[in-house]
Parts: C-alpha cells; structure tokens; sequence
C-alpha cells in the first residue's frame, strides 16, 4: 500500500514565475472564492468526486475528504515578473476579468509586488521589462532564486512552498545529453555559465528543488523533462510532473482521439490552428519560441491513435504514407487578447474508406481554464510532497499537454484523457490510504 498523505500543518506559499493574464486570474479566483464571492469552476480538487471502496463500502466522495489537501485560506501568495506591475494592476492590464470580479480583492492583490525576475531576453525577444535580476551566471541566477524563496519564507511563515512557472514560453532548447544527461553537468554548465543550454525557468525549478519545493511547469519549456533534473528530484525527494497547461485544444483533442480510438475509424488527417492575441501570442509570435509550443502540442496525438498499432486505421498520410497529417498553427492576432480561438479539421473515414470530416471550433478563454488547473497542480504537487511522493507525478498528467516520461528508455507517455483521469483517481485513492483499483486499459 502506497504512503498515506500527511495533513498539512500551517500556510502554503505558492511562488509564481510571471505575474500576467493566467496567474492574475488564478490569484484573484483563489482570493474572491476565499470571500465567498466567485466559484472555483473548472477545478477538480474543489468540485470532482471519486469512488472510493466497492460494493456496500462505496463512497463518492470530494478530494478534500478522501486526502488532506491544503485550504484556500492556507495560501500565501508571490511572484517574480520582469514588469513592476502589482497583482492588481497586472489584473487589470491583463483584461480577462471585469473590473467588478478584481476590485473587491483588490487590497490584497496590491501587496503581491512581483521580485525581480532571472530573465534573459534572448529566451523571449518579444518581452523587455526591466524589473530584473542582474546575475552574471546561471549560477548567481539560482543562488538570488533561492534566496527569494528563502525570504518569502522568513517573512510569511509558510510552512511549505510550491514554485508554478506560469510565464511565457522560452525559445527552444534541444536536449543536449552532455548537459542535461547528469545533474553534475548540469550544475557545471549553470556555473559556466553556459546560456544555450541553461534556460532561466531551469534556474528556477533547480533553486526550488534544492529549497525544498515542488516545480511546476505551466509552459513548453524544456525544464524539468530532462534527466539531470530527475535525478534531483530524487535527490530533494520531491515531486515533478509533465509541463504546459492543458487548456484548450490540447484538452479536445486528448478527449476527442479516444473517440476515434475506442470507434475504430480511420484517420487521414489532423489540422490544428489557434488565434490568440495576449503577451503568450506574441512571444508565441517569435518562430524559437512557437517551435518549443509545437513539439508539446504535436505529441498529444501520435500516443491515442498510434500507426503501429492499427496500420489500416492511421497508417497513412504523410510521412512516406506511415501515418495520418498532423499540423499545428498558432496565430497571433491582438484583437482577441486571452480569448483565443482554436479551429480544429479532422478528416476521418469509415467503412470501405468513405470520407468523413469533424470540425471543432472552440472559442475559449486561455486564463478562465488555465486558472483551476494552476489551482490543482499546486494542491496536489502539495499533497504529493507530504504524501512522500517523489520524482516524476505521471498522475498529474491529466493537467498538462506534455506528460514527464522517461525517452531515455523509450517511454511513451499517456495522453489519453480517460485513462489519465484514471491514474488521478489512484493516486487520490493511494493517497488517501485506499486500495488504488481502476485498471488503465
């Protein structure tokens, strides 16, 4: 039997890298919920319930009662940004919620003054605040991180921390294996100071690690889906999980493949394209950064509908006609600032292989739906952490676009929305001292 979770004892500070249009909208969902004045809808620890036990001891029960999860008037908040803006400013600037949904939390969301962020703008050429760290080296980046996280410590008297990257996608960083391979090379390189290979959000998910918190990465960035980074969350005996939010089309298309999947239809083709227009559209704007967005949202796919295992259903297309076309857009188009909209043409076919089209036309709101998973990720990294949970989270898989796997021994991750939502409901049974009893088919 797994290990039981640990109640939590005292404050949760939750530490955000990048205070704009996601993280103002989770802070001040998280202070006007506190009030009784908004609902956190969307969130899973807050309105999801799971079975637990069979026959005549089933229960259907909400997170909060099966495993000791951390409460919303236990959390303290900080943020580092490269713009000075407060949390109630930012809110503001970032118009995704109306004015009478941020005014009456607005005392509070002023005392949230971002710190200098550890930024350099040749990972985002679009951004050019000046509210940030000066820092010869990687290393002297990690070492004002860590103090950060050290004084927020002192001054809040938080027990524990979760550090939450919810700030643009960085430029892309291939995986070098005589860097990113072993934790010593990796920490050579930050002292060396070696830029190419050393993305500022690794200084920060290797300064939270070293002080005792679990990272969370709510962007594409190569962070902590590298193995050096592994071995130190084995090290810190602390938890890590996959990276970038799923918000959007990712979450259709992880929902919808499984229907093509379970029906047994054939798939010629996946066209995938977005228009969004906030800060995250034009850094997406610069082509390094939208690459890094393209290979996390590309692999959602590629892992439901697999060629191998059905030639004749995805077996052709492009690729020397191994497998069906899978394209993906992102535009950036400022009229629609965090309403992105996401076109999504599925040419499918059936049988004697007649023809058919799906068109999914999904105008969201990028912050609305990021915000309850920035929520969940935090509670349930929390709750990992005291449950003794360490390494990669492959549970908290159903959040993100790009589930931690180990490519190093050829992996595959899961990217099946049901059957993610199974390993979730295990890991909420286990962590609650139940018996974990969904299979994954």
């Amino acid at each position: 039997m797994a290990e039981k979770a640990k109640a939590p004892n005292g404050k949760l500070g939750v530490m955000i890298v990048g205070l704009g249009a996601v993280s103002t909208t989770f802070i001040t969902g998280v202070l006007m919920t506190r009030k009784g004045l908004a609902k956190p809808v969307g969130s899973m620890t807050q309105y999801d319930k799971i079975r637990v036990g069979r026959g005549a001891d089933k229960k259907y029960l909400k997170y909060k009662d099966i495993v000791p999860l951390a409460d919303l008037n236990d959390i303290e908040f900080a943020a580092w940004d490269v713009y000075p803006a407060n949390a109630y400013e930012s809110a503001i600037n970032a118009e995704v919620l109306k004015e009478k949904d941020i005014e009456p939390v607005k005392e509070e969301l002023v005392k949230i003054v971002p710190m200098k962020a550890a930024f350099d703008k040749n990972y985002a050429k679009r951004l050019d605040g000046d509210n940030v760290k000066d820092a010869k080296t990687r290393w002297e980046m990690v070492e004002q991180i860590r103090e950060d996280i050290r004084k927020f410590k002192e001054e809040t008297g938080v027990e524990r921390v979760v550090v939450l990257w919810a700030a643009s996608t960085e430029v892309y960083v291939p995986v070098n294996e005589k860097v990113h391979y072993k934790l010593e090379d990796l920490e050579k390189a930050m002292k060396d100071n070696d830029t190419e290979n050393i993305a500022p959000s690794m200084c920060y998910a290797y300064a939270a690690l070293k002080e005792g918190a679990p990272f969370i990465m709510g962007a594409p960035n190569t962070t902590v889906d590298i193995p050096a980074m592994w071995e130190l969350a084995e090290q810190t005996k602390l938890p890590i999980a996959g990276k970038d939010f799923k918000t959007g089309q990712t979450l259709v298309k992880s929902g919808f493949a499984p229907i093509i999947g379970t029906r047994c239809l054939g798939l010629n083709g996946w066209f995938s394209t977005n228009i969004l227009g906030n800060r995250d559209g034009l850094v997406l704007d610069e082509p390094a950064n939208f690459r890094t967005k393209e290979v996390s949202k590309l692999s959602t796919l590629e892992s439901i509908l697999v060629p191998e295992d059905q030639p004749d259903l995805y077996g052709h297309g492009n690729d020397e006609d191994t497998q069906y076309y899978h394209k993906v857009r992102i535009n950036y188009y400022p009229p629609r600032n965090d309403n992105k909209e996401g076109w999504d043409n599925i040419d499918i076919f059936g049988w004697m292989n007649y023809p058919m089209q799906i068109k999914i036309n999904f105008l969201c709101r990028d912050s609305i739906l990021a915000a309850p998973l920035c929520l969940d990720l935090v509670l349930l990294s929390d709750l990992a952490a005291r449950a003794g949970r360490y390494g990669t989270q492959r549970f908290l898989s159903f959040f993100l676009k790009s589930p931690q796997h180990d490519y190093t021994q050829d992996e595959v991750p899961v990217n099946h929305l049901f059957q993610q939502y199974v390993m979730l409901k295990n890991a909420i049974r286990e962590m609650g001292g139940y018996e974990a009893d969904e299979e994954i088919d």
